[in-house]
């Protein structure tokens, strides 16, 4: 199938009740990792590149392998840049080939993140490709690995804010926040399930949860169960990579070719991304 639009996958999930994992993915081996994973069972996802990350990486080169491999896959595979800021970079992530961005003026007030967000909609959809953005907002920075933020309940979407959002932006997906944050979660995530409804019941396209990390297995079920389509992750699967390389380097006293801790990082991130393929999917 190879490489689609984010629409193509997140229409069918929402069509039929269920999500798909979206990973945050700034490394080849990870990438790799999640489309092993992928195509063992047969799944549909979402890699994301986020904006904020973009300083760690050879942004042309890696920007190129990932069209190229992509477009290779065996399963339907989408293609977004994840918490896009900046018009240059989402307008440099549709010319590299992306088949979604998000743009993320959650930060903005509601006016503002309107009319930003119409005019990525206007240009985006002009090249065929998806937008996600979100109004509410998920507290915490992307990929933050520090103490851990908390969920401020004064920030989470209104879901008359979201009717009015999408149908005044045309945007494909919308991130709402109720209750999680980005990078790691100071406490326990306690999401708004009933606020999740409303906005369900007054909105026509798929929902999308940020800040996956932190949330028990069975919270995510009932997300998707009470409408998200969409599941961003990323801080919990890159610090268990991260885990587990070091206990394998401690255990070979540091003397090991650098190859095997890619190996060990690369099986890690394979395991918990088949795990939330299944997961979202409501297989299990």
């Amino acid at each position: 199938m190879g490489l689609v639009t984010m629409v193509e996958i997140l229409d069918k999930v929402h069509a039929n009740g269920t999500a798909v994992p979206a990973f945050d993915a700034i490394d080849h081996a990870s990438v790799e990792a999640i489309i092993k994973a992928s195509e063992s069972i047969n799944k549909p996802v979402i890699i994301m590149v986020p904006e904020a990350a973009l300083p760690l990486i050879d942004v042309d080169n890696y920007f190129e392998y990932l069209t190229y491999r992509l477009g290779k896959t065996k399963v339907p595979v989408a293609l977004e840049l994840d918490h896009g800021k900046s018009f240059n970079v989402i307008m440099k992530a549709i010319h590299a080939g992306f088949t979604g961005v998000m743009i993320d003026g959650s930060d903005l007030p509601i006016e503002e993140n309107i009319s930003l967000t119409r005019k990525i909609v206007e240009i985006a959809h002009a090249a065929g490709v998806s937008v996600e953005g979100e109004i509410g907002h998920v507290a915490g920075g992307e990929g933050d690995m520090t103490e851990g933020s908390e969920a401020d309940e004064n920030m989470y979407t209104k879901p008359e804010d979201a009717k009015r959002f999408v149908e005044e932006t045309g945007v494909d997906a919308l991130a709402v926040a109720i209750g999680t944050v980005h990078g790691v979660y100071k406490g326990t995530p306690k999401l708004d399930y009933e606020r999740l409804k409303k906005i369900k019941n007054i909105v026509n396209v798929p929902l999308v949860l940020h800040g996956g990390s932190g949330v028990a297995k069975e919270d995510f079920v009932k997300a998707v169960e009470n409408g998200i389509n969409k599941v961003n992750l990323f801080t919990e699967i890159s610090m268990a990579a991260v885990a587990q390389s070091i206990n394998y380097a401690q255990k070979k006293q540091n003397k090991l070719h650098f190859a095997e801790l890619v190996l060990i990082a690369n099986k890690t991130v394979n395991a918990i991304a088949l795990d939330y393929l299944k997961l979202l999917s409501l297989d299990n």
